[in-house]
């Protein structure tokens, strides 16, 4: 999924200590049996995992939470688990529960792929009703991910100021990007190697967690997924499905349309969820004065758009950037009123907040392309991309027309699939979870980045599965953000497996309300409230997530 990483799981989570405290302790909760399956014979690559040698955690979060850190071996490719070796940087909080309650170990994934995962395992403290501290939460750095070795980084200034415009309106432009996405292939080659680029895939981070299962010694394995995750999960399930005990599936991959036409999916979903937030950005006038209907805001920001095209702003914000910059409105409710903030400012030719927004989204120097290299790892070569230019120019020109906000940065972002080095699967693995137990999804109306259709087909595929709906929400991955009907079910399921009764027909099981849009009023009386006590605004989880995600 574009750009779900680390940043848009901080997101995620914001105001999830709201939810984190009350409710009944998870010592007073009975521990339930692993679920029982009729499952096909498990596939097993027989690699036996060494020890992990715990140790004190170097990053400050993780310190001040309690966890400890480690280092797994496991094989580049597991068709040869006797050769080369690579490491998963790993985190855990461990249970505080009695052992007769203790439910197991508890993976995590925050998306991606590409998204640095190591620091999830404090998510455990962050359940409603105590709930996490029944297991053992474990976060990892994905292979070729952040303080994993290696980490696979390939141009850290692939993202500069002032790039061409996105919408190749000429030849040059055209040739321009296909010159720089076939360089960025190039750069992954020369950076991570063949072998490396080989084993990027979906299928060896399934078998990467197969390893952190057996170094664990546990017999099955507990998962929350989001974006990205879901998809992994989806795939472990599918390969493993004895090995599942419980599952929670946060916005869910189709994976009927891996990876190509997930993207133009979200090309379209994407106007949508722009559309919403530009008409709460016109019921907000009396913020922002920039438009009482939503026809008129988005007209503005067209126009600021192509403005930038003739005049870039501040000199470095073109087209490119000030798409990007606001992309984020698109993904979740969290931050529209610094989005907002920053269009205003930019209308009114302050444009050091769009900047920052830009920078915020796009990192740059050594390393900071690393969640860009391994998405492009695993997406290019879960299964084979069309290897014509001109079926990727077809179909971004074609929805283009209908979808002109992300359409065409959304293709570049992922044209170097076009000449990518890595070895393409010839199709991706064929999902299915009828033997699988129980598991719970969820997901938001008008999710973009993983369309709600996804969640519906996934609901389809696991027939024992429960799907909770965030009725008319536009919010990606918002599960734990304070929203009780949601939570306090994710809570219930990890504490006795109970879930609500399934519905008949394609639809969701549950419908609770979205993720609640900020409240600009209150936005403002906050930051005054902390500018009077000369503090900045109190530590919520995600400050602290985003101050994990610089290691």
């Amino acid at each position: 999924m574009k750009r779900v990483t680390t940043a848009a799981l901080t997101a995620a989570l914001v105001g999830a200590s709201l939810a984190a405290v009350g409710g009944a302790s998870a010592a007073t909760a009975p521990a339930s049996s692993p679920t029982k399956t009729t499952a096909p014979a498990t596939v097993d690559s027989g690699f036996q995992p060494p020890p992990i040698q715990w140790v004190t955690c170097t990053d400050p979060t993780l310190i001040d939470f309690g966890a400890q850190c480690g280092m797994l071996s496991v094989p580049l490719d597991y068709s040869k688990p006797s050769g080369t070796t690579i490491k998963l940087a790993l985190s855990v909080m461990k249970h505080t529960v009695p052992p007769t309650q203790y439910q197991g170990i508890m993976l995590l994934n925050p998306g991606g792929p590409g998204g640095s995962g190591d620091y999830l395992s404090v998510l455990q403290q962050f359940v409603p009703k105590d709930a996490g501290f029944a297991y053992d939460f474990i976060g990892f750095d994905p292979r070729g991910v952040g303080s994993s070795q290696p980490s696979l980084s390939c141009d850290g200034n692939y993202f500069p100021y002032n790039r061409p415009n996105y919408n190749p309106t000429n030849v040059q432009i055209e040739k321009f990007w296909l010159r720089r996405s076939a360089g960025y292939s190039q750069a992954c080659l020369a950076a991570g190697g063949q072998a490396l680029l080989n084993h990027l895939k979906t299928t060896d981070n399934v078998a990467d967690m197969e390893s952190i299962r057996k170094a664990f010694k546990a017999s099955q394995i507990n998962f929350y997924g989001f974006s990205y995750g879901t998809y992994l999960g989806q795939v472990y399930a599918t390969l493993h499905p004895d090995r599942v005990r419980r599952m929670i599936l946060d916005s869910n991959v189709d994976p009927r349309k891996v990876w190509y036409q997930s993207n133009l999916d979200q090309d379209v979903a994407f106007e949508t969820t722009m559309s919403i937030w530009f008409r709460w950005v016109a019921a907000n006038d009396g913020t922002y004065h920039l438009g009482t209907t939503e026809a008129t805001v988005s007209k503005l920001w067209f126009a600021m758009r192509s403005q930038a095209v003739v005049h870039p702003f501040a000199g470095k914000i073109g087209p490119d950037e000030w798409t990007d910059a606001f992309l984020q409105a698109g993904y979740y409710v969290y931050n529209w009123e610094e989005l907002a903030s920053g269009f205003q400012a930019a209308v009114a030719g302050d444009y050091g907040p769009v900047t920052t927004l830009y920078d915020g989204a796009n990192g740059a120097g050594p390393g900071s392309d690393n969640g860009f290299a391994v998405y492009l790892g695993t997406e290019c070569t879960d299964t084979q991309w069309p290897l014509s230019w001109a079926k990727w120019k077809a179909d971004a020109t074609r929805i283009n027309k209908i979808a002109p906000f992300e359409t065409w940065a959304n293709t570049w972002f992922n044209a170097p699939c076009l000449t990518w080095a890595g070895k393409a699967s010839r199709r991706p693995v064929t999902v299915t979870g009828k033997t699988a137990p129980p598991i719970l999804l969820i997901d938001e109306t008008y999710d973009a980045a993983t369309p709600f259709s996804g969640s519906l087909e996934v609901r389809k595929l696991f027939p024992r599965s429960i799907l909770i709906e965030g009725v008319g929400g536009s919010t990606h991955a918002g599960s734990l953000s304070g929203v009780s009907c949601t939570d306090d079910r994710i809570a219930d399921y990890l504490l006795t497996g109970a879930l609500d009764a399934r519905q008949h027909g394609n639809v969701s099981d549950v419908k609770c309300p979205p993720v609640p849009a900020p409240d600009p009023a209150a936005a403002a009386s906050a930051r005054s409230q902390a500018a009077r006590a000369g503090s900045g605004l109190p530590m919520d989880l995600r400050s602290l997530l985003l101050q994990a995600q610089g290691h």
